[in-house]
């Protein structure tokens, strides 16, 4: 459909669903949809949320592992570290147990170890460990190198460390301490994860309500947000589309202005021309008739163009002449070109008002296109009943070029929108040199 009031008939139609919600789903749908968007979007955030705060939490526990285990070898152990214990002196490997048992193991630590750099273990709160000799790992090296403490999980797996794998899993925290005389050792503790675990949870509890009620509160404030702001669009279509039908009653009454004044007066003006050279013709002589006589026949070929005008400007009252009327006088303009049209409808058909409106809208839609491009000889046009109602133009001409579909026939496409509204099909099929058939289907 091509004039400016059929597009704006279609343009109403979108705003209508999109102000009703398609009538399946209205404001409140819209506003919940919202709020289950906003919901998973909160639960996405606080999975997140959490898994970041537990790794940090965790990464904090571990943080203050080695400040406590930094506290106890160089605060504490390397204080008791001498020349005897080195030796493996008794008296001085039972002094530095009443130390550790007394002030590091006992809690979360389960373990405590002092390394030679060359791998001899010199004290171990497991006394079957002192004086065995294992090469130190990578790690190891390198912290008493640098000179800074680290953790990591322990390897349980490691011989010296097979008494420490009844206890699970360990987090292992070592550091460089010295001895009386400077020499640098490893000191080295094993704490249960569980605990540093259980730390950095503690840790993380205390700030997720905060954080997950701060989320909360943002989702249900932005609920009567969404509702405002639903209602404030729908009462803005709901201006526009009364708006737009002012402008859509306006725009038909100027047509229908228009094609009344053509009617009334150059139609008739002509006509009654028309009417005069004919009569007037016989009297007069010879050649002077012949001039009368092919303007009276011109007078009458514009008149017809006119009424064919006057039908695109306004179409025919529907409701009162029927569709079968209407599209007899779609088809009439064909004749003079050359086209041969049938028109095959049934005499009693009785379909609702909107129904004849868009039937006549795809005649007239598909048999302008048969007049621009089809190059046709015969076209017809039959409506037909059978459980859904069905419009056909079918034409015997070259079919629609290839790039047809992509330049547009955009009376086609609002048509095809127009047929969705009324819960039907509009289907288009063309082939080269094969012609062009138009089908729209509707329920009864």
């Amino acid at each position: 459909m091509s004039n400016p009031a059929a597009a704006a008939i279609g343009t109403w139609r979108e705003m209508r669903v999109l102000h009703t919600g398609g009538s399946r789903a209205g404001l409140g749908w819209a506003v919940a949809r919202y709020a289950l968007s906003g919901f998973a979007a909160l639960v996405l955030l606080a999975g997140v949320g959490v898994y970041l705060l537990e790794h940090i939490a965790r990464g904090e526990a571990i943080r203050h592992a080695k400040e406590l285990a930094t506290i106890a070898g160089r605060g504490v152990v390397e204080q008791n570290v001498t020349p005897a214990l080195e030796r493996g002196d008794p008296a001085a490997i039972e002094e530095m147990d009443a130390t550790v048992h007394r002030i590091i193991a006992g809690g979360s630590v389960v373990r405590v170890k002092i390394w030679l750099p060359d791998g001899r273990i010199v004290y171990s709160d497991q006394h079957r460990l002192i004086g065995s000799r294992y090469a130190l790992g990578k790690d190891e090296e390198a912290v008493l190198l640098a000179g800074k403490t680290e953790a990591d999980i322990s390897d349980l797996a490691r011989p010296e460390n097979r008494f420490e794998r009844r206890f699970g899993k360990l987090l292992e925290v070592y550091l460089p301490i010295r001895d009386s005389a400077g020499r640098k050792l490893l000191y080295e503790d094993y704490e249960r994860y569980s605990s540093v675990a259980a730390s950095g949870r503690k840790l993380w509890l205390s700030f997720a309500p905060a954080i997950l009620g701060a989320l909360a509160l943002l989702w249900l404030v932005q609920i009567p947000l969404a509702w405002r702001a639903a209602r404030r669009l729908q009462r803005g279509q709901a201006e526009r589309e009364r708006l737009l039908r002012r402008a859509i009653e306006a725009s038909e009454a100027e047509r229908r202005r228009i094609a009344r004044d053509l009617h009334d007066g150059a139609v008739q003006d002509l006509a009654g021309v028309s009417y005069s050279l004919t009569a007037t013709a016989p009297a007069a002589r010879p050649e002077v008739a012949e001039v009368m006589r092919e303007a009276a026949e011109d007078t009458r070929r514009t008149i017809k163009e006119l009424r064919t005008l006057l039908v695109d400007i306004y179409p025919p009252d529907l409701h009162r002449t029927g569709l079968e009327a209407a599209l007899r006088d779609l088809v009439a303009p064909l004749a003079p070109r050359g086209i041969v049209a049938t028109l095959d409808i049934p005499s009693d058909l009785e379909l609702p008002n909107e129904v004849e409106t868009l039937f006549y809208r795809t005649a007239q839609e598909a048999l302008r296109n048969v007049v621009k491009h089809a190059h046709a000889t015969h076209v017809r046009v039959r409506v037909e009943v059978d459980g859904r109602v069905c419009l056909t133009v079918e034409d015997d001409g070259v079919g629609l070029p290839p790039d047809a579909k992509a330049e547009g026939h955009f009376g086609l496409r609002l048509l095809s929108d127009l047929a969705q509204d009324a819960h039907g099909r509009l289907q288009v099929e063309s082939e080269p040199q094969r012609g062009t058939r138009v089908t729209i289907e509707v329920p009864r």
